[in-house]
C-alpha cells in the first residue's frame, strides 16, 4: 500500500525570455527546499527570477490552500520543488532592417514555465541520524617514521679522495 504524494502546481505562460533563459534559473531550485529556493530566486541576478520567485509563491500558497481545502496535514517547512520545467511558447516572427533594403527575418521566443512543489516523505522505519557509541576510543598513538622510504647516501666521495692520497704518498 503505497502513499501517493499530493504535487501543487503553479505555472506562468507565455513569458518574454527564451526557455534556455529560464532553464538556468530553474535549474538552481530544482530539488531544493522551498526555503532555499525562495533565497535563491531572491538573489539570483537574471531578469526571469523575479518571475520564478512569484510562481514559486504561488505553488506554496496553492499548496497551502489546496490542503485547507481537503483536510490534509501539510508541514509547509517540508516541501520541495520537485519538477521546473520551462518549455517552449510561440514564437514572434520579427524583422530587423538590413542594408540595401533587405530585411533580416528573427524570433522572439517565448516561454511557458510550470513549477510543482510536494511534501518530502520521511519513512517511518528508516533511520535518519547515526548516533554515536558511548564506548570511548583511546587515542591512537604517533606513528614512528619510516626510514625505508629514504635511499641511502652512497660515499663514493671519499673513497676517491682516500685512493688520491695513496697515490699521492708514492709519488713522494
Amino acid at each position: 500500500m503505497a502513499v501517493e504524494t499530493r504535487e501543487y502546481h503553479a505555472s506562468a505562460r507565455f513569458q518574454r525570455v527564451s526557455p534556455q533563459k529560464a532553464r538556468l534559473v530553474l535549474d538552481l531550485i530544482k530539488g531544493r527546499g522551498v526555503g532555499e529556493a525562495l533565497q535563491t530566486a531572491a538573489f539570483t541576478k537574471k531578469r526571469i527570477a523575479p518571475v520564478i520567485h512569484k510562481l514559486l509563491t504561488s505553488a506554496i500558497d496553492n499548496a497551502k490552500y489546496v490542503a485547507g481545502e481537503q483536510g490534509v496535514d501539510l508541514d509547509v517547512d517540508n516541501l520541495y520543488v520537485r519538477r521546473a520545467i520551462a518549455n517552449d511558447g510561440p514564437r514572434m516572427k520579427r524583422i530587423r532592417p538590413a542594408p540595401m533594403g533587405r530585411a533580416y527575418r528573427y524570433q522572439r521566443r517565448l516561454t511557458h514555465i510550470t513549477l510543482a512543489v510536494a511534501e518530502r516523505e520521511g519513512a517511518a522505519g528508516l533511520v535518519t541520524k547515526v548516533e554515536e557509541p558511548a564506548v570511548a576510543v583511546a587515542p591512537k598513538k604517533a606513528v614512528a617514521k619510516k626510514t625505508a622510504a629514504k635511499k641511502p647516501v652512497a660515499k663514493t666521495a671519499p673513497a676517491k679522495k682516500a685512493a688520491a692520497k695513496k697515490t699521492a704518498k708514492k709519488a713522494e
